[in-house]
């Protein structure tokens, strides 16, 4: 381990790696915060579990328009640099809601203005989340190409330890602290990424040269997508007949490359910064919709896609629950979520050692079958079937949320490796936010799915009579995009070799 972590230091950087894993910690410790804000919205707002739901939903969308943000860093330099100036902006931006939430009451106990500040914060999260995944990427592809897998472990096993952290020290921290102070003390954490952003040096990049990257990058894909336009529609059998279309597109392809070139030098040489960067915006727009809208890549993202939306989120509706009828602690809730990480990481370990070699369809359509029955678990304890049996509620929490978290990785993965597939060379980082987008915006909705069931069943703060109906519809739900399996490829497996 230290030998592992000083090669990654000769070829980074100590201040790169640093900043690094203190971004990807950071994320994950976010829920030492956001459990103090389950515990605001429910016991000094006293908002319905629908309302509660609404307002997470609304304050996590910045996390589905994550490309806006890619885009922004690739095409418009703030003073030469792509990836620290806006990180900085993204820093300022997580870390002054909170700041601003732990001093005012006033705008503490307001469910709008608290809804505007969170809004924001997530804005800079995510604009956070999306540059230092292009400058991991980046460094990887400049520097040390064969440490790519290991940058990218040191990545997600920082986001890990500060998930299981931030949870175990959230529940902990609410049992003796009050919430301002959670609010005040985790603002600490984009105090120091802040400064750290001052120590990592960036190479200087001017428009003008992205402007150029972005043509040339342009007509390159417009070379290679005709001519395998061209041999697509070329079959054999009609091979004489075809042959004359074939010279004329030719010809016009030619020309239109000319065409584009002689624009995109007459841009270049005389025309103002702002109309540069407007150039690059809409190349990098344009590259980004041409390849989702092909075929093999937005048949599965859209099962993704609805795989979220067709099932309630009644994640708020389950918290509700779990703290005025079963009773159970902050600290406990804390514990719960440190071992739905660990289920995570079990998932993980299952799924790379025993189910990468089968196929995606049968991996998928096993995970959400799992998942339906998983909901056996919460209404055992709604109807208290579980005390007759004589088994704890928190050991049905622990369990349940051990195995939740663990098949939704067999999820999430599959997801990943398509992803991972999927992405054409030269805008695999926008494409790849693009869809993580398309997953954040589907959970998004299925929250708002999630608060509209609740609040057509008059599930509210201590009248939970119908939230057995509703954990029932929850769990018919998840066999509904096993009939939309068609759109995953047939023989992709969970391999991503």
């Amino acid at each position: 381990m230290i030998q592992w972590t000083k090669q990654l230091n000769a070829a980074f950087g100590v201040s790169f790696l640093w900043l690094i894993c203190l971004i990807y910690f950071t994320q994950g410790f976010r829920s030492f915060v956001w459990t103090a804000i389950s515990y605001q919205l429910k016991d000094n707002l006293h908002l319905t579990p629908s309302a509660s739901q609404f307002v997470f939903s609304v304050a996590f969308f910045p996390w589905s328009i994550k490309p806006l943000y890619g885009i922004l860093s690739d095409c418009i330099p703030i003073k030469g640099s792509k990836r620290i100036s806006y990180l900085v902006i993204a820093t300022v931006l997580s870390l002054v809601p909170w700041f601003i939430l732990g001093l005012s009451s006033t705008l503490r106990n307001s469910t709008w203005h608290l809804m505007v500040f969170l809004t924001v914060q997530n804005l800079g999260s995510a604009m956070a989340d999306v540059v230092v995944d292009a400058m991991v990427a980046e460094a990887v592809r400049h520097e040390k190409a064969s440490f790519a897998g290991d940058l990218q472990s040191l990545s997600w096993f920082s986001m890990a330890v500060g998930g299981i952290c931030g949870s175990l020290f959230g529940g902990i921290a609410l049992s003796s602290l009050p919430i301002y102070a959670i609010f005040l003390l985790f603002s600490i954490l984009p105090c120091i990424q802040l400064l750290s952003c001052c120590f990592v040096k960036e190479n200087s990049v001017n428009i003008e040269d992205l402007v150029e990257d972005s043509t040339a990058k342009d007509m390159q894909t417009n070379g290679s997508s005709n001519s395998r336009a061209l041999d697509e529609d070329s079959p054999l059998t009609k091979k004489s007949n075809s042959s004359t279309r074939k010279r004329k597109k030719g010809k016009k392809n030619t020309k239109n490359k000319v065409v584009n070139a002689r624009k995109s030098k007459v841009l270049g040489k005389g025309d103002s910064l702002a109309t540069k960067s407007f150039h690059s915006l809409k190349n990098a727009i344009y590259d980004l919709c041409r390849a989702f809208r092909q075929p093999m890549i937005l048949r599965p993202m859209s099962w993704f896609f609805l795989a979220h939306i067709t099932i309630p989120n009644l994640s708020t509706v389950s918290f509700y629950y779990e703290t005025e009828v079963l009773k159970l602690e902050a600290s406990f809730l804390g514990t719960a979520r440190v071992v739905g990480w660990l289920g995570l990481m079990l998932g993980t370990f299952i799924y790379n050692r025993h189910l990468k070699h089968m196929t995606l369809r049968r991996i998928l359509m096993y995970a959400h079958v799992a998942l339906a029955f998983l909901n056996l678990l919460q209404i055992a304890v709604v109807s208290r079937k579980n005390i007759a049996f004589g088994v704890s509620d928190k050991v049905m929490v622990l369990f349940g949320s051990a195995l939740v978290d663990a098949i939704n990785q067999f999820k999430f993965m599959p997801f990943l490796i398509l992803s991972g597939r999927l992405c054409p060379p030269g805008i695999e980082g926008t494409l790849f936010a693009l869809f993580m987008s398309i997953n954040n915006l589907g959970t998004t909705i299925g929250s708002f799915v999630g608060a509209g069931l609740a609040s057509i069943l008059n599930i509210d703060s201590g009248s939970f009579d119908n939230l057995l109906l509703g954990i029932v519809i929850h769990a018919l739900c998840n066999f509904i995009p096993i009939s939309f399996l068609f759109l995953i490829p047939k023989e992709a497996t969970g391999s991503s070799g």
